[in-house]
């Protein structure tokens, strides 16, 4: 068996005193922007059926392919479902 050497031991260095600079960061002040807030859409159940009265009507189409059931999402120019990915584009 061969024996290992010990580790050699360092000597401590003589540290130099560290001097803490205090540097005072000033922050550009920002210009403040006003931004419109844009108007969420309701969501849930209620949102896809309007109530008149009696009479009860349909907000968004149902899907062609799924039928009825199957509401289409509403994006900004088109209608797309969510279930098997049909998109039929919004005519202006």
């Amino acid at each position: 068996m061969s024996k290992k050497a010990p580790p050699k031991k360092e000597e401590p260095k003589a540290e130099e005193p560290k001097v803490e600079e205090k540097k005072e960061e000033v922050k550009p002040q920002k210009a403040e922007k006003k931004r419109e807030k844009k108007k969420r859409q309701e969501k849930g159940v209620h949102a896809m059926y309007k109530v008149e009265g009696e009479k009860v009507t349909r907000l968004r189409p149902t899907c062609e392919r799924c039928g009825p059931g199957y509401f289409m999402g509403d994006h900004k120019d088109r209608y797309t479902c969510g279930h098997c990915g049909f998109t039929r584009y919004k005519t202006h």
